[in-house]
C-alpha cells in the first residue's frame, strides 16, 4: 500500500472582476452612452430638407458662380456659340464701373435706413402695445398680421395710388394744411423722394413682423427687475436702458440682421413702383443685377454683381454670428 499523498492542493485565484465604473460627479446627471444609430436618427430626420435645400438652393448658387466667371449672353443662351471663360474679366469691369459703386451706396444708404426705421417704429408700437388694453391690443395686432399677410405686389400698387400725381390721396390730404400746395406734386421727379416712397412702403410691410417679434420678447422681460430699477430711482428711459434693452438684445441682434438681409435684396417694389423699368438714379443692387443679365443681355455681369451682392450680405451674417457668439459666452 503506497503513502498518502500529503501534498497540498494548489489554489485556483478567482476570475478577475472588470472595475467599478466610476462615480458620478455629484451635481450632475449621470453619463448617457450614444449609440451609433441614435446619432444617424437626426441626420436621417434632417436628410430630406437638406436635400430639397441642396436642389433649390445649392444648384442656382452654383450655377450664379459659374455664369460670373464666363461670357454669357444671347448667343450662349440659344446655344449659337458656348459659353467662353473669361476668368476674373466680369469682376473688373463691374468694379471698375464707376455707376456699380454708385449703386452699391445708394442700395447701402437706403437698407439702412429702411432698417433704422423699421426697428424704431417696431419698438415704439411694441412697446406701446404693453400699455394699453387688452382688446386695443388685439385690433392692433389683427391690423399689424393683415398688413403683414398683404402681397408686395399687392401693396405697392396701393402705394402707387397714394402717391400718384393727379389721383393721390397724399397729396390731397398734404394739401388741406395751411401754406402746403402739393396738388399735382410728382414723388418720383427725383430720386430721393422717389426712394423715400419705397423706403416706406418697405418700412410699413417690415413693421408687423418686428412688432410681434418684439412684442413676444417683451413679455419675458422679469416684472420684478423693473420694478427694483424703479426703486432705485430708475425713469421710464433707465428702466428701458439698463433692464429692458439687455434682455433684447439678442432678439434686437436677430432682427437688425434680418432687416439687413431683407432690405439689401429688395426688388418687387422697386421694379414695380417704376413700372418695370427703374431709371438710373432708382437703382439698387438687385435691379441693377436684373438690368444688366436681362435688359442688357449680359448674364455673365449680371451674374457677378449678384455674387458680389452676395458676397456683401455674407458680411452681415458674419457679424450677426459674431455678435450671437458674444452673447452667448456672457450668458
Amino acid at each position: 500500500m503506497s503513502a498518502a499523498n500529503t501534498t497540498t492542493p494548489a489554489k485556483v485565484p478567482p476570475p478577475r472582476q472588470a472595475p467599478p465604473p466610476p462615480p458620478d460627479t455629484p451635481g450632475r446627471p449621470p453619463r448617457r452612452r450614444r449609440s451609433a444609430a441614435g446619432g444617424a436618427v437626426p441626420w436621417g430626420l434632417l436628410a430630406p430638407c437638406l436635400l430639397v435645400l441642396v436642389v433649390v438652393l445649392g444648384y442656382p448658387l452654383v450655377r450664379l458662380v459659374t455664369l460670373s466667371f464666363q461670357k454669357f449672353g444671347q448667343s450662349q443662351l440659344w446655344g449659337f456659340q458656348p459659353a467662353e471663360n473669361v476668368g476674373f474679366d466680369n469682376f473688373s469691369t463691374v468694379l471698375g464701373d464707376s455707376e456699380f459703386w454708385v449703386v452699391v451706396v445708394r442700395t447701402i444708404v437706403f437698407a439702412g435706413g429702411s432698417v433704422l426705421f423699421t426697428m424704431v417704429i417696431g419698438m415704439l408700437i411694441a412697446l406701446l402695445l404693453q400699455r394699453v388694453s387688452g382688446w386695443v391690443k388685439t385690433l392692433v395686432n389683427i391690423a399689424l398680421v393683415a398688413s403683414w399677410g398683404m402681397p408686395v405686389i399687392v401693396a405697392t400698387t396701393v402705394f402707387k395710388w397714394l402717391f400718384d400725381s393727379d389721383y393721390g390721396v397724399f397729396n390731397a390730404l398734404l394739401s388741406k394744411l395751411p401754406g402746403v400746395d402739393v396738388v399735382g406734386h410728382n414723388w418720383f421727379a427725383s430720386g430721393p423722394q422717389g426712394l423715400a416712397v419705397i423706403m416706406l412702403l418697405v418700412v410699413w410691410g417690415a413693421v408687423p413682423f418686428v412688432v410681434i417679434t418684439l412684442g413676444a420678447g417683451l413679455t419675458q422681460v422679469p416684472k420684478e427687475m423693473e420694478e427694483a430699477a424703479r426703486l432705485d430711482g430708475a425713469g421710464a428711459w433707465g428702466v428701458f436702458r439698463y433692464v429692458t434693452l439687455p434682455i433684447l438684445k439678442p432678439i434686437i441682434v436677430m432682427l437688425t440682421t434680418l432687416s439687413v438681409i431683407w432690405d439689401m435684396g429688395v426688388f418687387p417694389q422697386v421694379f414695380v413702383m417704376r413700372n418695370g423699368h427703374p431709371e438710373a438714379e432708382f437703382q439698387v443692387l438687385t435691379t441693377y443685377s436684373y438690368d444688366k443679365a436681362f435688359v442688357v443681355n449680359d448674364y455673365g455681369q449680371g451674374s457677378a454683381i449678384a455674387l458680389v451682392t452676395v458676397l456683401l450680405l455674407l458680411g452681415v451674417v458674419a457679424v450677426y454670428m459674431r455678435q450671437m457668439l458674444k452673447i452667448g459666452e456672457v450668458e
